[in-house]
C-alpha cells in the first residue's frame, strides 16, 4: 500500500512579524539550512511558502535555488497584502491593521497576486504552483486568479476554525470561516470554495482536530457566548509549540486513524531562529524545538512518504 504523505510546509516570512514592525529584517533566512538538513535526513522535503520580504533577500534566495538544483524541496507562494507590491492602501495605516489579501478589491487582489508569482517565477526560474493566503485569508476570487495563473495547490483552509474574530481592516468582517469546510484534500469548487467540485485547484487543509469531544466544546462555547466571547475551540494542530510533542503525534495518529492520505506540517522561517517569534525566544528553546522535530520526524519516517505539494499533487492525479 502506498504510505501516507508527509507534507512540511514553511510560511518563509520576516523576522516576528508578531511584533508588528514597520521595517522587515530577514535575518532568519540564516537559519533555514539546519531545518532543511534535518528535513533531508529522514527524506523528508519542504515547500518553502515564500513571501515578498523573503523573496528579495540575497541569503534566502541561494539557499532556495540550492534546495531547487538538489530536488530536496519546493518554493510556493505565500503573500502578505499590506506591504506586497504593489502597494495601494486599503486603510489609513495598513502596517497596524495589517488587512487580508480578501479585503482588497479583486483588481488590487489581482494585481498582488499575479506580482507575487512573477517575482517568485523569475527569481528561481520555476513555474509556482503552490500557495498559501497571508492570515489564512481565503474566497473564491483567491481561487479564480490561482487557477488563472496555473496554481495546482493550495494550502490556506484551517478546518474548524473560524478567524472573523481576528481583525483585519477595521471596516472588514474579519478572516474566512472554516468551520464547515471539509478536513481531506478536495478540488475546490469553483463557486464555493468549501465545497469539493471540478476547479483544477486542489485545497490540501491543514492537519487540525478539536482537543476535546463535540460536546464538551459545544459546552464551552456555550459558557463563552454568555459571557459576551467569541473563541474558536480549541484546536490540536500539526504545529511545533514549545512542548506538544505528544499532541502533534496525537494529531497525526487521529487523520491516520480516519483513513487520511496525509498530514501536513506547519511552521513560520523566523520560528526556526532566537527570537524570531514568541514561541521560542532564545537559544535553549530553539534546542528544544529542534530536538522535538527529530523525535517527531523519526517516528513519522515509517509511516509516511515524504513529499512537497506539488508532489502530492501529481499523485493525487495518478
Amino acid at each position: 500500500m502506498t504510505k501516507p504523505a508527509f507534507l512540511i510546509t514553511i510560511d518563509t516570512e520576516g523576522d516576528n512579524l508578531w511584533r508588528n514592525h514597520r521595517h522587515i529584517t530577514t535575518e532568519n533566512a540564516r537559519f533555514l539550512p539546519r531545518f532543511q538538513q534535518l528535513c533531508e535526513k529522514y527524506a523528508f522535503k519542504p515547500t518553502w511558502l515564500t513571501n515578498y520580504e523573503m523573496a528579495t533577500d540575497p541569503v534566502y534566495i541561494a539557499f532556495a535555488r540550492d534546495v531547487l538544483a538538489r530536488q530536496q524541496g519546493e518554493i510556493g507562494m505565500h503573500l502578505h497584502a499590506w506591504h506586497s507590491p504593489p502597494t495601494l492602501p486599503l486603510t489609513d495605516d495598513d502596517w497596524r491593521y495589517q488587512p487580508y489579501l480578501i479585503e482588497f478589491p479583486e483588481p488590487v487582489l489581482r494585481d498582488k497576486v499575479t506580482y507575487m508569482t512573477r517575482l517568485l517565477e523569475e527569481t528561481f526560474q520555476t513555474k509556482m504552483v503552490s500557495h498559501r493566503a497571508g492570515r489564512w485569508a481565503f474566497d473564491v476570487r483567491y481561487a479564480r486568479i490561482l487557477t488563472e495563473l496555473g496554481y495546482r495547490v493550495d494550502c490556506s483552509v484551517t478546518p474548524g476554525v473560524d478567524w472573523r474574530a481576528a481583525p483585519g481592516a477595521p471596516q472588514g468582517t474579519g478572516g474566512t470561516d472554516y468551520r464547515h469546510f471539509p478536513r481531506e484534500a478536495y478540488f475546490l469548487d469553483e463557486k464555493d470554495i468549501s465545497r469539493p467540485g471540478n476547479s483544477g485547484l486542489l485545497e490540501v487543509p491543514m492537519t487540525i482536530h478539536p482537543k476535546h469531544p463535540p460536546l464538551l466544546n459545544a459546552l464551552k462555547q456555550g459558557y463563552d457566548r454568555l459571557r459576551g466571547k467569541r473563541r474558536n475551540p480549541s484546536m490540536n494542530w500539526l504545529r511545533p509549540g514549545r512542548n506538544n510533542l505528544a499532541l502533534m503525534k496525537r494529531a497525526v495518529e487521529q487523520s491516520l486513524q480516519q483513513g487520511a492520505d496525509y498530514v501536513e506540517f506547519m511552521l513560520h522561517s523566523s520560528e526556526f531562529m532566537p527570537d524570531g517569534s514568541p514561541t521560542f525566544k532564545n537559544e535553549a528553546d530553539i534546542e528544544q524545538l529542534y530536538q522535538h522535530l527529530d523525535a517527531l520526524f523519526a517516528w513519522l519516517q515509517p509511516q509516511t512518504q515524504g513529499m512537497t505539494l506539488a508532489e502530492y499533487y501529481d499523485r493525487r492525479m495518478g
